[in-house]
């Protein structure tokens, strides 16, 4: 395991919205609702998806054995067709796992939902929020920042 975190852009992006999350929402109510926002706009915008990309391919596009037998008449479809219908093919059935793995992870989630803590644990969590996501335009955090990207012996990270 690295000493230090990864800086590709990727990683410094994901870094960056973790610590925005944490700060956004530094309490386990706010965690809860984020959370289960996310899951059900990830699961409303797959759905959908998948939807629109049967309803466009017909129930068939997910049957193999009768994509053959409709297309063989009309001698329409061509070989070039193929393997783009077999990567359609592919992406509604993942679309299809997806679906199933998010709702299994709502039903985990629903008992995320029963646990209620008091203020003072509420507070804890605010205070780690803070430990953990500063703020990054804290006047401190600035300063800092300017001092580590003027000091010659540390590579500057921009």
């Amino acid at each position: 395991m690295p000493e230090e975190p990864c800086q590709c852009p990727d990683c410094q992006r994901f870094y960056r919205e973790h610590d925005r999350l944490i700060r956004e929402n530094p309490s386990l109510r706010q965690q809860q609702e984020l959370n289960w926002a996310a899951l059900q706009a990830f699961r409303t915008l797959a759905g959908r998806v998948l939807e629109e990309l049967q309803k466009t391919h017909g129930d068939d596009a997910t049957d193999p054995a009768a994509a053959p037998a409709a297309a063989a008449p009309d001698n329409l479809a061509s070989d070039d067709d193929a393997p783009e219908q077999d990567s359609l093919q592919q992406a509604i059935g993942d679309l299809e796992n997806i679906n199933a793995h998010l709702f299994s992870i709502e039903a985990l989630m629903e008992r995320i939902f029963d646990v209620r803590v008091p203020e003072e644990v509420e507070q804890k969590f605010r205070e780690t929020a803070g430990e953990l996501a500063p703020d990054p335009l804290n006047a401190d955090r600035l300063r800092l920042n300017r001092l580590l990207h003027q000091t010659p012996d540390l590579p500057d990270r921009s």
